[in-house]
This record gives C-alpha cells, structure tokens and sequence, in this order.
C-alpha cells in the first residue's frame, strides 16, 4: 500500500519528494509547495485511502506539523525539528521528594537534555526546551543547585559548554548530529539480541516492544 502511494508521489514535482514523510499512519507531508500541487497530492492522498477499505490514512499538509513528540517545519525549504508538546498532557517528572534513589533524580535533568539535544535541530529551539526542564523541575521541588550541578554535567560530559554558556550554534549542532544518530539504550539492547541468538537464545530473551518487529509466541 504504502509502495504504491510512494511511486504515485513520485510522479510529482522533485520539490514534493524532498519534504515529504511517509509513516504507515499517519502520513505527514511538511511544505510550503503553491496550492495547485497540495491538491494534486490531496487527491492522489485521497485516492489511496478509498483503494482498501482496511487502511485508513490521516494525512496533514502544512508548513510546520507535529509528529509524536516532534515539530517539524519548513523554514524556506528547510526541514527544522523541534519538541512539540501536546497541550492536553501533564507532563509528569519524578518529585524530588520521592523515596526514588538519589540517581534517579540526578539521572532526570541529563536524559531530558539528552532528549531535547537530539530531536532539536536548533540551538534557540534547544535552549527553550532547556528552560521549559528546569521550570518543570522546579516545579517538582527540586533545588535550584541542585539542576544547575546536573545541567553543569550535561554539558561538561558532551564537551559543550560554550552551548550552555552562549549558545554556540556551530558546536551545539555537532552534538546534535551525534545524539541524533546514536543508537538509544533500548536500541542497542534489541540489537545485541538480535544479533547474538547463541548467547541468548530467542525462547529466553525479555520481549521488548517494537512496532517493527512481531514477535511470535512460544
């Protein structure tokens, strides 16, 4: 289904395929394309979602359109990432008062910098998500010493501190470009069992969740 939408697509302007994201559902299209081509690409979008009654695609054509927990926008024909963060949900972080051990606390100011490095492609971006996490977790009772220790660590252990302290875009970039590729720990343990069936054997491994990958009973 998806191949066959891809090659009507195809047959468009060079532009489209350029700013153009397939996901099996949804389907998102981020662009700044003349009117005459988004309604090409809406009838073709429309003409695929009536071939199988099974498969139902929700499609948006915009500038700028959010995905999961990204934005993705198309500034003068380039594609810009961002955190999008849904206006319906509360975003939970750990209370400092919890009865958690000390290094999971420590742990929550570093991952959510590392989450906020990787899916921002740019630096203002980075630094507006770096001020919605420290409010979020002063928020949560956590003292201001102790974030602005973590923070230190963040940046001090990736090598950009020029970031933190004057948001160097050529320095933060490179970080960006590493974490953005960089597998994630649940990625490399799924890649490691399936890699090392000997060691590990299929019936015995702990099933971790992948949309990709169907796992069948034993």
């Amino acid at each position: 289904m998806m191949a066959n939408l891809k090659a009507s697509l195809s047959t468009t302007p060079p532009t489209i395929a350029s700013t153009t994201c397939f996901r099996t559902n949804p389907l998102y299209v981020s662009t700044s394309l003349p009117t005459t081509i988004k309604n090409t690409i809406h009838k073709k979008l429309e003409k695929a979602t009536n071939q199988d009654l099974n498969t139902k695609i929700n499609y948006e054509i915009n500038a700028s359109v959010n995905f999961l927990d990204v934005t993705v926008t198309n500034e003068n024909g380039q594609l810009k990432t961002s955190i999008y963060h849904k206006p319906t949900t509360e975003p939970y972080i750990l209370p400092y008062a919890s009865d958690h051990p000390r290094h999971i606390h420590r742990n929550i100011p570093y991952a959510a910098l590392m989450n906020a490095a990787r899916l921002c492609s740019k630096v203002h971006d980075f630094n507006s998500e770096q001020l919605h996490i420290d409010m979020s977790l002063l928020l949560n009772d956590y003292p201001p010493k102790f974030i602005k220790k973590q923070f230190h660590r963040f940046f001090e252990c990736n090598d950009t501190m020029s970031v933190w302290r004057g948001l160097d875009e050529p320095v933060y970039h490179r970080l960006h470009q590493r974490l953005l590729y960089q597998p994630t720990r649940r990625e490399k343990l799924l890649k490691n069992m399936l890699q090392d069936p000997i060691r590990s054997p299929t019936a015995l491994q702990t099933k971790i969740w992948d949309k990709d990958i169907m796992f069948p009973r034993y």
